[in-house]
């Protein structure tokens, strides 16, 4: 029972990871290196089947946490870059609006000599 809600639960996250994503990538990737420690495990115990399918689950589990923490890494360090991009036309802007101000200061000054 506890095997069928492991490998169903991995199914779930793999399919519910977008193509491409680290998510997926480590699901699949934890669950080959699962199975494939498993394999050894259960050979050694006798029992290969099994061995198997709870190291792939446990594997593709494991894997699809990292990759979904690697995701939500590179999320943010794409919204920090968009933040920093929005915040240099900012800044250009106000440095634009600087120069604007001193150009009618020093015309002020200009014309209040005469």
């Amino acid at each position: 029972m506890k095997l069928k809600i492991l490998l169903s639960a991995t199914v779930f996250v793999i399919g519910c990871s977008s193509p491409g994503s680290n998510t997926g990538y480590g699901a699949l990737t934890g669950g080959a290196i699962g199975a494939g420690t498993g394999a050894i495990v259960g050979a050694a115990t006798g029992k290969v089947g099994p061995g198997i399918a709870i190291g792939a689950g446990l594997g593709a589990l494991g894997g699809a946490l990292v990759g979904n923490s690697q995701d939500a890494q590179e999320a943010e360090r794409k919204r920090l870059e968009e933040e920093q991009y929005r915040q240099d036309l900012e800044i250009q802007r106000q440095n634009r609006e600087i120069e604007e101000i001193r150009r009618q200061q020093r015309y002020d000054d200009a014309y209040q000599k005469y």
